[in-house]
């Protein structure tokens, strides 16, 4: 095969495309090469791919939005719903702190009424201790210091919020608080092991069941000494009975008035506070105690001559001068020249002086038709009219008048009539406990 037979089969030359434009008179011919139309088909390609994608984006685009604000109206319900939980549960946070502040100060305010209402029967109750230690009842040391447990409240407010910030001391511990931002598998409410509250309940159980200990203790003890007063008073009246003194009226036991002609409507009963009524039964006890005991105490129940022997006791007996059977109307005591003389009560003195064969005699009037003579006395340092006490000296030992010797004679006259004062001594030695 020629080469003009290979070039007309094989490498026949392509025809090159021109493209001619004519306008009027004027001709233009554009040839047109291969890669130009290759880059037109580009072209083409590129721009009815873009046209397909504008076309489709119009045609689906309301899905695409639709899709897409449903997934951010999903995420902002999420971030809302966690926002409102994390909320609530700050709230639940904050409303459980506020209820165990209130918890706390309605605590210290009870406490503090509780600590008012201890100090008010301390006020009472350390009265009526002084009284019943007057009486030889009692000692104030053995007794519960209430006011010791509580502080003294001047202010109630400023008290109460001082209270309230030592609670908060006491009651505060080692907790930590709960996360206020939990992630989204926390958000459930997840309560403290223990709250504020918990403590108070616990703490404050703890401070009312002492104050009740103390206040049954106190209780206790006011009927014990109440139960005291009453059965030393009782002991003290059989004492004057048996001779024949007189009761006060205001330690006699009211018999109950005439109930003929009474009446009235029907109320309920007040509730007292029964403590405070353990406080005046005590009161009455110690007041009837206390007439009592100053009768006792205001008669010659004591002996005048502690540890001296009797020479000679009362009733009938020889006349050391006579020498025959007289009644002796005292009792004689050993005494030394110039030992001082004391009365057995008080009282005032009606006769101070010489009298016959007293010899330099002192007699007392103690009241309740009770009077005491002192004689043989060597010097008398008292007059009629002065009131003496059991601790006054009314003279000094001695032997004149009717006297063998150095002695007291000590009588005792019961309305006029001397009586043996054996009987007064022994009676003294059962009222020791009751009277000084």
């Amino acid at each position: 095969m020629t080469h003009a037979q290979h070039n007309r089969v094989f490498g026949k030359r392509s025809q090159e495309h021109i493209l001619i434009l004519a306008s009027g008179d004027k001709v233009r011919h554009v040839t047109i090469k291969p890669w130009m139309a290759a880059l037109c088909f580009c072209f083409s390609g590129v721009f009815l791919i873009g046209y397909l994608l504008a076309t489709s984006y119009l045609v689906l685009r309301d899905d695409l939005i639709g899709a897409t604000m449903a997934r951010q109206a999903r995420m902002q319900h999420d971030y809302e719903d966690r926002i409102a939980a994390l909320r609530a549960q700050v709230d639940r946070v904050t409303s459980r702190q506020l209820l165990d502040q209130q918890l706390v100060e309605d605590k210290v305010d009870k406490l503090m009424q509780q600590q008012m209402a201890l100090t008010s029967r301390h006020g009472k109750f350390g009265s009526l201790l002084d009284r019943a230690e007057n009486s030889g009842l009692t000692r104030k040391d053995e007794m519960i210091p209430a006011q010791s447990l509580v502080p003294e409240a001047k202010d109630k407010r400023a008290s109460l919020s001082a209270g309230a910030r030592a609670i908060d001391k006491l009651l505060a511990g080692t907790d930590e608080p709960a996360d206020a931002t939990p992630d989204n598998s926390t958000l459930a409410y997840v309560p403290a092991p223990e709250t504020v509250g918990d403590r108070a309940d616990r703490l404050f159980s703890k401070v009312t069941l002492s104050l009740k200990g103390v206040e049954e203790e106190q209780r206790a003890r006011v009927e014990q000494l109440t139960v005291d007063a009453g059965d030393a008073a009782s002991n003290i009246e059989k004492v004057l009975t048996r001779f024949r003194i007189a009761v006060p009226e205001q330690a006699a036991v009211k018999p109950d008035d005439d109930d003929s002609a009474v009446g009235g409507p029907y109320v309920e009963p007040e509730n007292g506070d029964n403590f405070n009524n353990s406080l005046a039964q005590l009161d009455t006890a110690l007041t009837r105690l206390e007439a009592v005991r100053s009768t006792a105490e205001s008669l010659p129940f004591r002996n005048p001559a502690i540890g001296k022997e009797i020479t000679s006791p009362f009733g009938n007996r020889r006349d050391p001068f006579l020498g025959r059977l007289a009644l002796h109307s005292g009792v004689d005591f050993r005494f030394a020249a110039g030992e001082k003389i004391r009365p057995t009560a008080p009282g005032k003195v009606v006769n101070a002086g010489w009298t016959g064969g007293y010899g330099n005699m002192v007699e007392i009037d103690h009241g309740n038709g009770i009077s005491t003579r002192y004689g043989h006395m060597s010097q008398i340092l008292v007059k009629a009219g002065d009131m003496v006490g059991r601790s006054d000296v009314i003279g000094f030992a001695g032997s004149t008048g009717r006297s063998t010797g150095t002695h007291l004679h000590y009588e005792v006259r019961q309305n006029g009539r001397a009586v043996d004062p054996v009987y007064f001594l022994n009676a003294g030695l059962k009222l020791a406990t009751y009277i000084k």
